[in-house]
C-alpha cells in the first residue's frame, strides 16, 4: 500500500492506494499553527483497521517551507559573499546582514585571489554579537570551483547551527539566484529540519522501516531525510502535487489548463502535449528568483471559501479566506455559498448560505439569486482571466516540459482539467470562458495527495572536467578530483551517469524509477596561442519528474 498526504491551505488530504486502486481517502482540516497535528488526524483516520505492515511507502507535500516564507517566519541569516569584480554589491545585498569578503574565482574555477582570513573573522565576530545562527556562504562561480566557500566555513569554526553552501543549491549558474537560493535554505532550516523531526517521531510510532518522502518543487520525490539537508527544494510542494495527481488520473496528450481549486487559492498550470511544463532556470517565490526547479505554476486568491465584500459599489472576491462558508458555520459569505443557492452543489446548511448572502444583496440592492449568480460568475471570471494572462506568459517565452524545450512551440489549451472541492460546480463555466472541454479526474477531490503518492524520485548532477587543470568537479556533491590530460567526454558522461544514479538512490529512488537523461552535453577546446591545450567538458544528467514505475495515465482506478 502507499500512503500520499497533502497538506493544502484549507484542507489536508489523504489517499491510499492499492493494487493500482484508490482504497480509501480522507480529509480534515489543516491547522495552520501545528501542522503535525493535521499529519496525525489524517492519518490517524485513513489506517483505522488497515493492515499496517502493508505499507510500503508514505509520501507527502507540504505547504511547510512555502507557509514560513510568504509569512516571514524565518530564521534570521547572515550572508558571506564573495563576489570578486563584476556586479556592484549594492546588486546582490539580499538582506541587512549581507557581508562581502575579498577572494574570487573566474569562471573556469581557477583561483584568482584568496580570502582575506582577518576579514571573515570580523564578519564572524559581527553575526554573533547579533544573535545570528545560520549563515549562507556564496562565492561567485563556485559551482566551478567552490574551494573558496569551503575555507571560509573553515574561518567560521563550529560557531552557528548550519551553514549553507551556494555551490551545493545547484548545478546551473546564476550568482544573484544562487545567492537568493542559499539565503531562503538557511532562513528556513531549522523551522524545516524541526518539521521533520516531528514527522519521523510519528511514522516510527506507526512502522519504523517505511520509507517516508517529501515532495519537491520540481514534481519529484526525496526521502524526507535527505531533504532535510537543502529544505529550499520543498517550497512549492502544495502546487506540484496539484499538477502531478492530474498527470496521474488525466488521459489526453493535448495542451491543456489544469486548475486545482482549493479553498483558498486555486492553483493554475499548464500541459503542453499532455505534459506540465518546468521552470528549468528556478521558481520564484516572494520575489526570490532562485535555482530551484520546479513545475510552472501560479497561484491565485481565490477559492471556494474566499471572503466576499461589498463596498464602495465594489463586489470582492478573496484573496482572503477567514473562515470556512457560511454554510459550514463561517462569519463571511463565500463563493461556496453563492454555489449552494444556485443549485451547483447540496452541501452544507442551505439556509445559513442564503442569509450570509442576502448581507451582500442588499447592499447591491438586488435579490439573492442575482447576488448569488454575480459572485459566481465573478469568481470564475477572476480564474479565467488568470488562467489567460498565464497562457500569454508562457507564449511570450520559450516552452520548457518536464522532458524537453519545445522549439516555437505555442500552447494552445483544448481541454480544462479541474481537481479540487468545488471543481463540479465551476468547471463547465470554466470550460466555457476559457474555450476548452471541461474534464473532472476521477478521484479530482483528492487528487493532490494522488500526486504526491505516485511521484518518482527525481535528482540532478552536473560534471565539470578541465583537462588543462587535471581537475574533475561534481558540484552538487561537493567532490573535486583528479584527472588526466585524456579524460574524453565519454569518460565525463559515464561518470554523470554513475553519480546521478548514486545521488538519485541516496535519496530513496528504487532502482526501476530511475529513467536518466542528458540535459547539457558541451565540450570547448582551450587554445594558448596556436595550440589546443586541454578541453573544457560540460555534463548535466537528472532524473525527470514522473510517475514510479507500474503507474501509468490509466492505472489509477
Amino acid at each position: 500500500m502507499i500512503l500520499g498526504i497533502d497538506v493544502g491551505g484549507t484542507h489536508t488530504d489523504a489517499v491510499l492506494i492499492n493494487d493500482m486502486k484508490v482504497i480509501k481517502t480522507a480529509k480534515v482540516s489543516t491547522n495552520h499553527e501545528n501542522l503535525i497535528d493535521s499529519f496525525q488526524k489524517i492519518t490517524d483516520e485513513i489506517l483505522l483497521d488497515e493492515n499496517i505492515d502493508a505499507l510500503e511507502r508514505i509520501v507527502l507535500s507540504t505547504t511547510m517551507s512555502t507557509n514560513a516564507i510568504v509569512q516571514g517566519k524565518v530564521d534570521k541569516v547572515g550572508m558571506i559573499l564573495a563576489n570578486g569584480p563584476g556586479l556592484a554589491p549594492s546588486h546582490l545585498k539580499i538582506n541587512e546582514n549581507t557581508q562581502f569578503v575579498s577572494g574570487y574565482v573566474n569562471h573556469r574555477g581557477i583561483k584568482i585571489a584568496e580570502t582575506n582570513k582577518s576579514e571573515v573573522a570580523s564578519i564572524r565576530d559581527r553575526f554573533r554579537e547579533a544573535h545570528i545562527r545560520h549563515v549562507g556562504i556564496v562565492g561567485k562561480f563556485s559551482t566551478r570551483n567552490p574551494e573558496l566557500e569551503t575555507r571560509i566555513a573553515d574561518m567560521i569554526d563550529n560557531d552557528f547551527i548550519h551553514l549553507s553552501f551556494g555551490h551545493r543549491m545547484s548545478g546551473n549558474l546564476n550568482y544573484p539566484r544562487r545567492i537568493a537560493t542559499t539565503y531562503l535554505n538557511a532562513a528556513i532550516w531549522t523551522t524545516y529540519n524541526s518539521f521533520v523531526t516531528e514527522v519521523l517521531k510519528f511514522i516510527e510510532s506507526i512502522k519504523s522501516d517505511v520509507p517516508t518522502y517529501i515532495l519537491k518543487a520540481d514534481g519529484g520525490t526525496s526521502e524526507i531525510t535527505q531533504s532535510a539537508k537543502y529544505p529550499v527544494g520543498t517550497i512549492l510542494s502544495g502546487p506540484a502535487a496539484s499538477i502531478m495527481g492530474i498527470l496521474s488520473l488525466a488521459e489526453g496528450t493535448e495542451d491543456a489548463i489544469a486548475l486545482d481549486i482549493g479553498g483558498t487559492t486555486t492553483d493554475i498550470a499548464i500541459f503542453a502535449d499532455g505534459v506540465p511544463l518546468l521552470e528549468p532556470f528556478g521558481v520564484t517565490i516572494e520575489g526570490h528568483k532562485t535555482l530551484t526547479r520546479g513545475l510552472r505554476s501560479q497561484s491565485i486568491g481565490v477559492g471556494g471559501d474566499s471572503k466576499v465584500q461589498y463596498e464602495n459599489d465594489t463586489l470582492m472576491i478573496g484573496p482572503e479566506r477567514v473562515g470556512p462558508a457560511a454554510a459550514f458555520g463561517g462569519a463571511h459569505p463565500t463563493p461556496t455559498d453563492a454555489m449552494i443557492l444556485l443549485g451547483l452543489t447540496d452541501i452544507g446548511d442551505r439556509f445559513m448560505a442564503e442569509t450570509a448572502v442576502t448581507r451582500i444583496a442588499d447592499k447591491m440592492g438586488v435579490t439573492v439569486e442575482e447576488a448569488a449568480r454575480t459572485i459566481f460568475e465573478r469568481s470564475c471570471q477572476k480564474i479565467a482571466s488568470s488562467v489567460t494572462d498565464m497562457i500569454t506568459e508562457v507564449n511570450n517565452k520559450p516552452v520548457y516540459t518536464i522532458h524537453e524545450i519545445l522549439e516555437g512551440k505555442k500552447v494552445v489549451p483544448q481541454v480544462l482539467y479541474v481537481v479540487g472541492g468545488p471543481a463540479e460546480p465551476m468547471a463547465a463555466r470554466l470550460g466555457e470562458l476559457l474555450n476548452c472541454t471541461p474534464f473532472i479526474p476521477r478521484h479530482a477531490e483528492v487528487a493532490n495527495a494522488i500526486g504526491a503518492a505516485l511521484a518518482r524520485t527525481t535528482a540532478e548532477i552536473t560534471v565539470l572536467a578541465d583537462t588543462e587543470k587535471k581537475l574533475l568537479t561534481i558540484v552538487e556533491e561537493g567532490i573535486q578530483q583528479s584527472i588526466t590530460s585524456k579524460f574524453s567526454r565519454e569518460d565525463g558522461l559515464f561518470i554523470c551517469r554513475e553519480k546521478l544514479r548514486e545521488r538519485a538512490i541516496k535519496m530513496g529512488a528504487q532502482e526501476n524509477d530511475i529513467e536518466m537523461e542528458i540535459i547539457e552535453d558541451q565540450v570547448f577546446n582551450m587554445v594558448r596561442g596556436y595550440y589546443t591545450t586541454g578541453k573544457n567538458i560540460r555534463l548535466k544528467a537528472q532524473i525527470k519528474p514522473g510517475l514510479i514505475a507500474g503507474f501509468g495515465k490509466e492505472a489509477i482506478q
